[in-house]
Order: structure tokens, then sequence, then C-alpha cells
């Protein structure tokens, strides 16, 4: 994720940036996204503020607390092999990021399962590719492994 912000984002510009999947269990990407200009909301199905959750989705797949293309950036890492309806979901995250907005979305392609709750999926490259391309209609501007993990990088 720090690549991410490092490439795509400007220090300088107002963003309005959302994680999905934010819950702090080990980790959290807040701290990437302190910026005096950017503003950061974390958003999961379950938790608190003082876990990294701004905003409890009343549903997985329907996400009717957010608004539509109200996010200048969306963001979503080590959640998406947790999603049991993967399309759905990805229609989700492109109804609330604004046309021209960015979507970076990192997951798993080798790792051991972890449930939490559930564990389903490992993503290559070309399947995340589908996912943004086919089923989301995003641009994608890239898709790749690094490590254990797969990242897409796509613009609405």
């Amino acid at each position: 994720m720090q690549e991410f912000v490092k490439k795509y984002l400007n220090v300088n510009t107002p963003l309005r940036i959302l994680d999905v999947g934010s819950f702090d269990n080990s980790m959290s990407y807040r701290k990437l996204f302190k910026n005096p200009n950017w503003t950061y909301t974390g958003a999961d199905l379950v938790g608190l503020p003082i876990n990294n959750v701004d905003i409890v989705l009343k549903e997985p797949y329907k996400w009717t607390n957010i608004l539509d293309e109200s996010f200048d950036i969306v963001i979503s890492g080590q959640t998406l092999e947790h999603v049991e309806d993967m399309s759905a979901w990805i229609l989700e995250v492109k109804r609330v990021v604004k046309k021209g907005g960015l979507v970076c979305i990192i997951t798993v392609w080798q790792w051991s399962e972890h449930r939490f709750p559930v564990d389903c999926w490992r993503i290559l490259p070309d399947g995340m590719g589908f996912l943004l391309k086919k089923v989301a209609g995003l641009k994608i501007l890239e898709v790749y492994k690094k490590d254990f993990d797969c990242v897409g990088i796509a613009q609405k």
C-alpha cells in the first residue's frame, strides 16, 4: 500500500479515502494516509473507532450507509480473500468511488488458511484483472504479484 500512496497520490490534493475491511486485528493503513489534505475513513462489518472502523457496514454487499461516488480513493488490503461474493463486493467498491477515482486492492495469492471469519480465495493477477475490468468495468492501471500478495490498481 505504501508504494500505491507514493506512486499515485499527490500530497497536496485533498482526498477522501475509504479503507474497506479496515478492522485492525494486527495492522492498519491509517498511518499511511496521515496528511492534512486527506480524510481517511475505515469501514468494516464489525468494529469501533478503537479498532480502526469509522463506518460499520450494515451488509457485506449493500453499503447503504455510504453514498454513491463519495470517495476519491478506495483501498482494501488483506480483505478480499475473506469475501465470499467477490463480484457483489467489487461492484460496491465501484459504486462508492468517484468518477476518475482510484481503487487499490491487495490480497494474498499465496498464504496459509486464516479464517476471519472465513477464508475463501487466493487471487492471481489474471483473476484480479478479471474482477477489476470485466466485473467492475474499471480501467486497470496495474496488476501484479509482490511477495505473497496480488495487487490491483484501477481507475473508474
